[in-house]
C-alpha cells in the first residue's frame, strides 16, 4: 500500500521521484488513448496506414514527377520521401495529441494529485503505435523496390528516442499553453501543416543546402525535424536496388548524396535539447495552476 504525505513544498521536491512512482498511471493512461485510438474507430488501425501512404503518393508525383526533384543516395523517390513521412507522421501526431491531453483529461487533472506531465507523455504513445503500425509501408516499399537496407538500420531506435525528444518539447509547451489559451487548438494544425512543407519531407535537405548554401542552412536547421529526418535517411536509404547495376561512380555519387552534414545535424540536435529544457520548465511553471483554470 502505497502512502500519500501531504506537506508544503513536497512536490515539488519530490518531483521526478513520483514520476516514477505513478508510472502505472502512465502506462493506464497510454493504454486507454490507445485502445480509444483503435478500437472505436471504424477503419482502426488503417487510418494510421492510410494518411502517410496518401501523403506519400501525392508529394512523390508532386515533386519527384511534375518538379523533377532529385532523390537522395540513388534511391527510389517514395522510399526517401516515406523515410521521411515516418518520423514527421509521429511528429506531427505527437504535436497534436499532447497539446490536447490536459484538457481532455480534465477531470482527471481537477480531483487528484499527480506529476501532470505524465498526461503528455502518455499521449505521445499512440502517436508511436501509429509509426510502428506505418512501418509496414516502409517495409512493403522496400520488396516492393528491391531496395535492402544496411546495417545503419539499428540507427533507428535511437533516431526514435531523438524523434521523441524533438516532439516532447513543443508538446509541452503547447500544452500548457493550450490550458491557458484555448485559441492554440484551431492554431496547432496550421503550424503542424505549415512545418510539414519547411521540413525535408518531400525532398532531400541537400537540395535545401545547395539553394541557401551553408550558411543560411545552419539557420534552417534550427527546425528540429532536421536532424530526426536526415538521420532517418542515412539509416534507410544507403541500400542500394539489387535489380539495378551499380558502377563505381554511381556508388561513389550514391554515398555522397547519403552523407550527413555534421554541422546542421549539430543545430538541429542542439535545438531540440534547448526546446525539451524549455518545455519541462515551461510546463512545471504552470502546471501548478492547471486544476485552477482548466
Amino acid at each position: 500500500m502505497t502512502e500519500l504525505v501531504l506537506e508544503p513544498g513536497r512536490a515539488e521536491k519530490n518531483y521526478w521521484r513520483d514520476l516514477w512512482r505513478y508510472r502505472e498511471l502512465f502506462m493506464m493512461l497510454a493504454w486507454r488513448d490507445v485502445a480509444v485510438r483503435y478500437k472505436q474507430t471504424v477503419a482502426g488501425a488503417a487510418w494510421a496506414v492510410v494518411q502517410p501512404l496518401l501523403n506519400m503518393l501525392i508529394m512523390t508525383f508532386i515533386f519527384g514527377k511534375v518538379a523533377g526533384l532529385p532523390s537522395q543516395g540513388g534511391a527510389p523517390y517514395a522510399i526517401m520521401v516515406f523515410a521521411a513521412m515516418l518520423p514527421w507522421q509521429f511528429f506531427s501526431n505527437a504535436l497534436s495529441n499532447s497539446s490536447q491531453s490536459v484538457v481532455n483529461n480534465a477531470g482527471l487533472i481537477s480531483k487528484i494529485y499527480f506529476p501532470r506531465m505524465i498526461v503528455p507523455a502518455g499521449s505521445i504513445i499512440v502517436s508511436l503505435v501509429d509509426f510502428l503500425v506505418a512501418c509496414s509501408i516502409l517495409a512493403g516499399l522496400m520488396v516492393w523496390y528491391r531496395f535492402w537496407p544496411t546495417w545503419r538500420i539499428v540507427a533507428l531506435p535511437p533516431l526514435m528516442v531523438l524523434a521523441v525528444a524533438a516532439a516532447m518539447g513543443p508538446g509541452l509547451i503547447l500544452t500548457a499553453l493550450t490550458v491557458r489559451y484555448r485559441d492554440f487548438r484551431i492554431l496547432i494544425p496550421f503550424v503542424v501543416q505549415f512545418g510539414m512543407y519547411v521540413s525535408p519531407v518531400a525532398y532531400s535537405s541537400a537540395v535545401i543546402r545547395h539553394k541557401l548554401g551553408d550558411s543560411l542552412f545552419l539557420i534552417y536547421s534550427l527546425n528540429p525535424m532536421v536532424a530526426v529526418i536526415d538521420g532517418f535517411r542515412w539509416a534507410i536509404l544507403c541500400g542500394h536496388p539489387s535489380h539495378l547495376p551499380q558502377t563505381a561512380t554511381q556508388l561513389q555519387q550514391a554515398a555522397a548524396n547519403q552523407a550527413l552534414y555534421w554541422p546542421g545535424l549539430a543545430v538541429s540536435l542542439g535545438f531540440i535539447v534547448i526546446l525539451l529544457a524549455l518545455g519541462i520548465y515551461y510546463f512545471r511553471k504552470t502546471e501548478r495552476v492547471f486544476a485552477d483554470i482548466i
